[in-house]
């Protein structure tokens, strides 16, 4: 009897280290996406370039990620979760050194795509759970993995904060390789490696089509604000993106071992969780961006709390906090009413807290306050995301599923940056000498982000009644086949 019992209590330490292990990978992995933005406004002095080229600096981490996201996500499947996932820590290990001892513009660059390409870590991480784990067990740490993309990303905005107030901006840098290297570590030790592999070979035609046509869309939209949107590199990118992603949809349906199986991916409930899941970007990344802002803006605004760099950035710490906390909530509501429902909560309160936001609450308690819910409904949207997708893949192909809905979320976060810098261009008045944002341009991108949540709010309401028919049609079934 005693045996027994310290074999479960073993096989639950295995677990727990091994769901510590992949949520550290994911933090870590998170933060490098926040890393240099409070560095950005400093930037062109430091290096001695342009702001535009300053904005590569993060565009290049996000279509790094973007493309290898579902490429890690499939070799993963075909090769092994645990020895992709490993390398691609790897990765991102290599671009943390690389910027920490960068000795210019293009190195940096570099040492960021190198980062951004480590983005793959989460799905490959919530795969690794799913495989290992039982149900019961599963669920609700699948969901603070998910959770850690929200995390980290709360998390890296005071650190760099502080960082880069106190110290010379290369330790950022080192501090990321110190996590990059202890996530390697973690990994290795405590990660085993999946016994799912998916038949076939790597879709390489697809994976090249797959990254011209994401990269196309996301220069097209990271960049039309520098670019112009009706300049004819936009309206280029937009349109390539269009006509590759036609082609691209047309060859993965005709080959027999696709980078992302379509017709899996159309399926009603993956389809339209992946567009909520774009939408969900949009209203967890407006606070990402503008809160930080509004804190430091002057008093003189109308708007503004005027808080040291440092001051608004511990003002953020909440967010992540609360997803953390936040996420076991949503498996248990998922296990009790599904992970529509969970999706759909999620959304109502994103909806909710930008609207809050919306109205430039005077009180910085009551700013944190507002932070914190939209934590919540965060957590609780992002956590139900890849439950919905695993529930409707073959689980050989779970890590690039949810590779791919990694890859809408970002193209919400990307389409939130661009839409509230283009407001914060147009909408501004002028204080004390200087041309700042007007609270017009603060409103709006948050009525904005809350027209986006109520929209996935209405696309997670159709989930469950798409749910409540499925289960109609399988009781019905069953009671079919019940003699008289």
């Amino acid at each position: 009897m005693r045996t027994g019992s310290g074999s479960r209590r073993r096989r639950s330490g295995s677990a727990r280290a091994m769901t510590l292990s992949l949520c550290a990978g994911g933090i870590a992995v998170a933060l490098m996406h926040t890393l240099v933005i409070p560095l950005l406004p400093a930037f062109p002095a430091l290096l001695g370039v342009s702001r535009a080229e300053v904005s590569w600096l993060v565009t290049a981490t996000m279509l790094a990620g973007a493309v290898g996201a579902p490429v890690f996500g499939r070799l993963g499947d075909l090769f092994g979760r645990r020895r992709i996932l490993i390398l691609v820590l790897g990765l991102m290990l290599a671009g943390s050194v690389l910027g920490a001892v960068s000795w210019s513009y293009a190195s940096l660059l570099v040492a960021r795509s190198l980062q951004g390409a480590a983005f793959g870590v989460i799905p490959l991480g919530i795969s690794l759970l799913k495989d290992h784990l039982p149900a019961d067990k599963a669920d609700s740490r699948v969901a603070t993995m998910s959770s850690t993309l929200g995390a980290g990303g709360a998390i890296g905005l005071p650190l760099a904060g502080f960082l880069s107030q106190f110290a010379d901006w290369h330790n950022l840098f080192w501090v990321a390789g110190a996590m990059s290297l202890a996530a390697i570590g973690l990994a290795w030790r405590f990660v085993p490696e999946s016994p799912v592999r998916a038949p076939g070979r790597f879709d390489a035609p697809g994976a090249i089509g797959l990254a011209f046509a994401l990269i196309s869309l996301l220069l097209g939209v990271s960049q039309g604000a520098v670019w112009g949107w009706a300049s004819p590199r936009t309206i280029g990118a937009f349109v390539a993106s269009a006509v590759v992603f036609v082609l691209w949809a047309i060859y993965e349906l005709r080959t027999s071992t696709p980078l992302v199986n379509l017709r899996a991916s159309a399926r009603p409930m993956v389809l339209l969780t992946n567009v909520a899941s774009i939408l969900v970007g949009v209203a967890m990344f407006t606070s990402f961006v503008l809160i930080g802002q509004l804190l430091q803006a002057p008093e003189s605004t109308g708007y503004g709390h005027a808080l040291p760099t440092v001051i608004a950035g511990l003002c953020m710490a909440p967010i992540g906090i609360a997803m953390l906390m936040f996420s076991p909530l949503s498996a248990r509501l998922s296990a009790a009413r599904g992970a529509q429902t969970t999706l759909l909560a999620g959304s109502v309160i994103l909806a909710l807290a930008n609207l809050m936001q919306a109205l430039l609450l005077d009180s910085v308690t009551a700013v944190i306050a507002v932070l914190t819910i939209t934590a919540t409904g965060t957590a609780l949207a992002y956590s139900a995301m890849p439950a919905i997708i695993m529930a409707e893949t073959p689980e050989t192909e779970t890590a690039a599923a949810n590779s791919l809905n990694a890859v809408m979320r970002t193209i919400g976060t990307s389409t939130c940056s661009a839409t509230t810098g283009a407001l914060l261009v147009a909408f501004t008045m002028n204080v004390d000498g200087r041309v700042m944002p007007s609270a017009t341009a603060y409103t709006a991108a948050f009525a904005i982000a809350s027209a986006a949540a109520t929209l996935g709010a209405a696309i997670a309401c159709a989930l469950v009644l798409l749910r409540r028919r499925r289960r109609l049609s399988e009781s019905r079934s069953e009671r079919a086949l019940v003699p008289a």
